[in-house]
């Protein structure tokens, strides 16, 4: 079973200037005149870690990675003002020109595999594939089925945890009532809110506990801004229209697409990874058979950077 190629740093960082105040964070590694790839990070608001430059080959691949709008080492910190889905598919598109960039593969696990898709069907002639994990489609019964009913009634101990904070007349649309929280004015409760929210999805994200993810998530800088974002782009319906994306699926046809999803994904079921893989004729649809959400999880890792690695060897004979 494949393992995360052994840890690089990068060989240049940058900060882009982009609309609404934002500054981003991004930075390259590999080797310069690689494949390049665009490693699209999930939440929104999650933004990258060190793990995330090391399912590709360091050798044959020019790694790109940014922290999104709000997210990681992008500033400012969990900042929702000028954050939407267009921005961000305008901001990758001005990171492709900043580098130089011709085209790229896109790869991107949950709300990253969101955006990669909403990209290429704007952008397709610069895409030369996707690698995708963790499908979330946005949809309205897609939100509902995490943050209302669905995964509450497979965790109901996590759940009632999370619904703890939310006063009982205002359960009947958790979302509403945690994104009421999250931006309010008491700092106290904001963050109160945010570690719920981010330990409610990490505790959900993998098969088997998993220490590292909840640690991960559960740190307050990456729980505020992830809980903060999420909100703010689920309330407003990801920005998009519902279904916009198998919609306009055909729009990406021809490219190379891989689809690599947890059976027992509780965050984004598998329906929504078979439901992207039927309205993309000619996409490649893996169900990993012991895995959640986490592209930490063995048989999921194993198979991203098969993808990967088979990918670098299509396109060095085409580039």
């Amino acid at each position: 079973m494949r393992q995360l190629y052994p840890a690089i740093r990068p060989y240049a960082t940058h900060t882009l200037e982009v609309s609404g105040g934002h500054t981003l964070y991004v930075e390259e590694c590999g080797i310069p005149e690689g494949i390049p790839v665009l490693f699209v990070h999930g939440g929104p608001g999650a933004g990258c870690s060190e793990r995330d430059r090391r399912f590709f080959d360091p050798e044959k691949y020019r790694i790109i990675l940014f922290d999104q709008r709000g997210a990681g080492r992008s500033k400012p910190h969990a900042g929702l003002i000028a954050n939407t889905t267009a921005d961000l598919i305008a901001d990758m598109e001005m990171i492709r020109e900043t580098l130089t960039v011709e085209k790229w593969l896109l790869f991107g696990g949950s709300w990253g595999s969101t955006l990669s898709l909403l990209y290429a069907q704007v952008h397709t002639a610069r895409v030369l594939g996707l690698v995708l994990r963790g499908i979330f489609l946005c949809r309205k019964r897609d939100v509902d089925w995490f943050y209302q009913s669905g995964a509450s009634r497979l965790f109901p101990d996590y759940w009632q945890d999370f619904r703890a904070l939310i006063p009982e007349q205002e359960q009947g649309d958790m979302l509403r009532a945690y994104h009421r929280l999250l931006v309010g004015d008491n700092e106290l409760t904001r963050m109160g809110a945010a570690k719920a929210w981010s330990l409610w999805e990490a505790r959900c994200a993998t098969l088997d506990p998993s220490a590292y993810v909840i640690s991960h998530f559960g740190s307050p800088h990456i729980a505020l801004a992830m809980a903060r974002i999420e909100a703010h782009f689920f309330v407003h319906d990801a920005f998009i229209e519902e279904d916009q994306i198998c919609r306009e699926a055909d729009k990406l046809a021809g490219l190379p697409i891989t689809i690599v999803h947890g059976r027992y994904d509780v965050i984004c079921p598998v329906d929504q990874a078979y439901a992207l893989h039927r309205a993309l004729p000619g996409s490649e649809l893996d169900i990993i058979r012991d895995a959640g959400h986490a592209s930490s999880e063995g048989g999921t890792m194993d198979v991203l950077i098969r993808t990967t690695d088979a990918m670098a060897d299509q396109f060095a004979e085409t580039l």
